[in-house]
């Protein structure tokens, strides 16, 4: 018996229990890879709010990042805050391969490979939470990246630009940063955490490189990435010190890096 693929695939994407929604892609995604699937791309696609109802929302602005990472609470925290961005990952990538219809399959292949790796970044840092003592849920969150997957919601080339050329390439900037302040740390599940964050960059900036594709790939208005900046300049799509060396590998060019520099200084 075939799966139908965006049927059963929003099933997957509004699934609030995570453990349910987990167990649920990776039947799917065996389907896909066993070609158990088809495909009916008059399905049509629908849009809600897709917040955990489990998690505490704030503003941006009003989270406080710990400067220190000595305590088990300040490192639970700043856990749980990539935690979320991973979990928010997993919706963005399986929203991807829901919402837009009519692609190569290869861009169905690239979105479930990247659900399926966020899945895992997910559950290596929730499982280490779990040994300080803390779960996904019990820190406040922002909803920066569902913002993000609302505003391009009927756009696949905004969508791969916004987000994953975007947010998402903001995050291998942040990455450096995040191992720098772990140095510091004294606490024992230090190197755990650096092998994890080692693991998410190197995933990431294949992530980044398949948004970079699709992006040029549906890029028929010829937007240069600062368009993209500009029209959509509620969201910071770089972080304040670029990754070079991760931005040339996950396909932008070294002009882009320079301009995007000067864009957000």
């Amino acid at each position: 018996m075939h799966q139908e693929f965006f049927f059963n695939l929003e099933k997957i994407l509004y699934e609030q229990n995570i453990e349910e929604k987990f167990n649920q892609f990776s039947d799917f995604y065996d389907n896909f890879k066993s070609k158990k699937i088809v495909f009916n791309h008059n399905q049509n696609s629908i849009f809600k709010e897709n917040i955990n109802s489990n998690l505490k929302l704030t503003h941006p602005t009003k989270i406080r990042r710990p400067k220190f990472l000595n305590s088990t609470h300040s490192l639970a925290k700043m856990i749980h805050s990539i935690a979320h961005i991973e979990f928010s990952a997993i919706n963005l990538a399986l929203d991807a391969s829901y919402r837009f219809k009519n692609l190569p399959e290869q861009f169905y292949k690239d979105w479930l490979e990247v659900a399926e790796e966020e899945i895992k970044h997910f559950n290596l840092l929730n499982s280490t939470l779990k040994e300080l003592g803390f779960k996904y849920g019990d820190f406040s969150v922002h909803d920066n990246l569902e913002a993000a997957l609302k505003a391009t919601q009927n756009s696949l080339n905004f969508r791969m630009g916004v987000v994953h050329r975007g947010l998402e390439a903001k995050g291998l900037d942040a990455n450096p940063f995040v191992v720098a302040k772990l140095e510091s740390s004294n606490h024992p599940i230090k190197n755990l955490l650096k092998e994890i964050l080692t693991i998410i960059l190197n995933d990431e900036i294949k992530h980044v490189k398949k948004g970079d594709y699709w992006w040029k790939f549906s890029n028929k208005e010829q937007y240069n990435f600062l368009d993209i900046c500009n029209l959509f300049h509620q969201f910071s799509l770089a972080g304040k010190k670029l990754n070079i060396n991760a931005r040339l590998k996950a396909g932008f060019s070294n002009k882009e890096c320079i301009d995007i520099a000067k864009f957000y200084t």
